[in-house]
């Protein structure tokens, strides 16, 4: 009997774009409708604003959109990913028939999205999610602050009750902002109404609408009261209420948004790391000639030959046919020193020839190169992070239903307890202003808005309210080396001189020879001899010696510098350098001294190693480079040779921090370069320096702008800080909700206890916040 076997059903994933999500619950209750999908795991995103889904036949993506439509969000498929057999991850790829650029020029656009019916609203979702939303943010809230100003004064301020048409001009200057400025939280609060669902927005909405609904009856009927003396006299108006709390909520959007933003342009970044076009060697039709013909880079083909210049970026991933020259590689591969390469040399694309012209033949292009793998882990890292959740939408999760429920029950007690309907609707509504978050609203912007500004005096920014909770749950930092624990660029760290030659005299007779060569260690050699202020004589008859070194004539004498096999005699206290690069000088077939090049240590890294674990942080060394460098470094600062881990490329650092992760450790990483970009994103926090590139600091959640490694102590501490201020403001916002509750329930709280109380509760909030301006001194 033959034994069948099923075939595994092909699993196929796709990225998408979900406009409309404005908490963590929305992010939650998408995975939960998509979860109910057998065979469906999806991870939505809520900063990113992306769904990553897996998914198995007989689902499609049809029917995958259509979910998330008709739980009230947009979506749109931003890159639909090569198919796998079993449920294994498939190597990632842009959309069929588009190189890698195609597919992540597209992951980088906005994208029109579908509005909660599946029917398209481009005009609004445009304005709304796709230009720039912390613009559009930025013109409500400012627009709302200026109009409910003078609401305030209208209503706050005693000498103004008795202006004519007090009442109409609160009516007249609020309408605008509860309908228009407002206008997002009703929309979202409509939409999670119609799917029997509650968030902050909802609380926010009601309580608006109350206040203001509440207000513009007592104007319209003539029965407003805007004497605060008059308490017991005609119905009082909450206008100021209904425009204070839009106004402080549409600034913390604001906030949020722009965080959002500076978040979103790691993909476009790298894809301009890469090189827009390339001279390619091909054979004129006509002539037979082979001619050099400059093309788009996406018009470039496996197989073809093209040419690198010195100082242009290598275009593609590649094999050198002829030519030797000098490439750096460090934005790439994190490899601190330049590589020499020459025929038979692997190159990659987006790393820079320093010197020599190179003809070399593709070997990878579009999606296949490393640069374009880099961008796929970064988005793939992106994507990948659990939603990130407010702590006051947690708390809202209950919070909102139940004051909903409260007022409810208030409405219904009063109204059989007095008979009175408006008695009853009255004490509801006084439920519903009081609990509304006016000092919630202001809770987590305000300490954000002065931790950020505190950060940027220091040099620390801090992408989001999210960081502030990732540095909170760290326990690992690893760190880079190459321009995070090192300098990031050649330097000589020593000179040693054979028999009667001193240090001056070796680096003399090398900067001589080396002022003719364009190498990095050459420059490194004849900067130190600048810096030492030493007379170097001047060299004659200079010649390359192409990957090993070069010579001059000095004062007769011909001088090589440049590696061993350059020299007959190498005496034995001539040894290479552990640490870094050994080049040797001499003359007449002997070494007289040996010169070495390394990434010198930052002046502080040490010190900073140790901040780190003062911190509580387990630190690890991670970097391109040879592991006797590594080690070397580690020993410096401070780390042990267990917690090292050299000759790693891009995706072994996106694979250690995933390592580390499964190990149940929360993990930052600190980075600079393009190949600690996907590392970065994947951390539970990176850490970018600011002397790097801009794709690290585009992937990280904090950016250094020091290039002092000491300031990743500082800006953990200046998270970790914001976040307790943040705590206790909203234990106080929701405390004094709490407590008011009750009392509005039993109709203790006139307009003037709750406007006062609210003031107060406003104002400690924001005093509290302040109190890191004093952070570092």
């Amino acid at each position: 009997m033959t034994e069948t076997h099923t075939a595994p059903a092909e699993t196929e994933e796709v990225d998408l774009a979900i406009t409309g999500m404005t908490c963590a619950s929305c992010s939650a209750r998408i995975e939960r409708k998509l979860g109910k999908l057998e065979g469906v795991e999806a991870s939505v995103n809520l900063a990113t604003e992306k769904a990553h889904v897996r998914f198995a036949s007989p689902h499609t993506i049809d029917e995958i959109l259509g979910t998330v439509r008709a739980t009230g969000y947009g979506a749109e498929i931003i890159a639909p990913r090569q198919p796998s057999r079993g449920g294994s991850t498939p190597h990632t790829a842009g959309p069929a028939g588009a190189t890698s650029h195609d597919a992540l020029d597209h992951n980088a656009m906005d994208h029109n999205t579908m509005d909660h019916d599946g029917v398209h609203d481009r005009a609004v979702d445009h304005l709304d999610h796709d230009v720039a939303p912390h613009a559009v943010l930025k013109r409500r809230a400012l627009i709302s602050a200026i109009l409910t100003l003078h609401v305030v004064l209208l209503a706050m301020v005693p000498a103004l009750g008795d202006v004519p048409g007090n009442a109409w001009w609160q009516f007249i200057l609020t309408t605008p902002v509860v309908l228009w400025a407002a206008w997002p939280f009703h929309r979202a609060a409509a939409i999670n109404a119609r799917h029997r669902a509650s968030t902050m927005d909802t609380l926010v909405s009601i309580g608006v609408l109350a206040a203001y609904l509440w207000s513009a009856v007592g104007v319209l009927t003539g029965q407003a009261m805007t004497d605060m003396g008059m308490a017991d006299k005609g119905v009082h108006l909450y206008f100021e209420t209904a425009a204070v709390v839009t106004t402080f909520l549409l600034l913390g959007r604001w906030l949020e948004a722009r965080a959002k933003a500076q978040g979103k342009s790691a993909l476009t970044t790298l894809l301009d790391l890469g090189a827009k076009d390339v001279a390619v060697e091909r054979r004129n039709a006509v002539t037979g000639v082979v001619e050099e013909v400059r093309i788009p880079i996406d018009q470039l083909g496996v197989g073809e030959q093209f040419v690198v210049r010195p100082g242009e970026k290598v275009a593609t991933d590649g094999v050198v046919l002829n030519g030797r020259g000098t490439i750096d590689a460090a934005l790439v591969t994190g490899e601190s020193m330049p590589v020499d390469v020459a025929a038979g040399s692997e190159v990659t694309g987006g790393t820079i020839n320093g010197a020599g012209r190179l003809l070399v033949r593709a070997t990878r292009v579009g999606a296949d190169t490393t640069l374009a793998g880099i961008a796929r882990l970064v988005e793939s890292a992106q994507t990948g992070k659990a939603g990130v959740e407010r702590l006051a939408d947690r708390i809202s999760a209950i919070f909102v239903p139940v004051v909903l429920g409260l007022a409810l029950l208030t409405f219904v007690g009063w109204w059989i307890g007095s008979g009175s309907a408006t008695k009853a609707l009255a004490a509801a509504i006084a439920v519903l202003i009081i609990a509304c978050p006016c000092a919630l609203g202001l809770a987590t912007p305000t300490a954000i808005l002065v931790g950020t500004g505190r950060g940027a005096q220091l040099g620390i920014l801090i992408k989001g309210p999210q960081v502030l909770e990732d540095t909170r749950r760290v326990d690992t930092v690893v760190l880079d080396k190459t321009g995070t624990l090192t300098q990031g660029k050649p330097t000589l760290i020593d000179v040693t001189p054979h028999g009667n030659l001193t240090k001056e005299q070796a680096l003399r007779a090398a900067a001589a020879v080396e002022a003719g060569s364009e190498h990095p260690i050459a420059h490194a050699i004849t900067s130190a001899a600048t810096a030492r202020n030493l007379q170097v004589p001047r060299a004659s008859d200079f010649h390359a010696l192409a990957g090993d070194g070069a010579k001059a004539v000095i004062a007769g004498q011909e001088v090589i510098v440049g590696r061993s096999r350059l020299f007959t005699k190498m005496p034995a206290d001539l040894p290479a350098h552990p640490e870094g690069t050994t080049v040797w000088v001499g003359w007449n077939g002997v070494a007289h001294a040996s010169l070495t090049v390394a990434d010198a240590l930052r002046p502080d890294a040490e010190e900073a190693v140790r901040e780190l674990e003062d911190l509580g942080l387990t630190a690890y060394l991670l970097t391109g480079d040879a592991e006797g460098t590594a080690r070397a470094v580690a020993q410096q600062v401070g780390i042990p040779a267990e917690r090292v881990i050299a000759e790693v490329r891009p995706e072994d650092k996106h694979a250690m921090i995933e390592r580390l992760q499964q190990d149940g450790r929360t993990v930052a990483m600190v980075g600079d370069g393009v190949n600690d970009a996907a590392a970065l994103a994947q951390a539970d926090l990176g850490i970018a320096m600011g002397s790097g590139t801009d794709v690290a600091a585009a992937s990280a959640d904090l950016v250094l702008m020091r290039s002092e490694v000491g300031s990743v102590a500082e800006g953990i501490g200046l998270s970790r800080a914001t976040l307790r201020i943040i705590k206790q403001n909203l234990a106080w916002a929701f405390g004094y909700n709490t407590a008011a509750i009750p009392l509005a329930m039993a109709g203790l709280l006139n307009p003037m206890i709750a406007g006062a109380a609210m003031a107060m509760s406003s104002v400690l909030v924001v005093t509290n916040s302040l109190r890191l301006r004093r952070f570092g001194r």
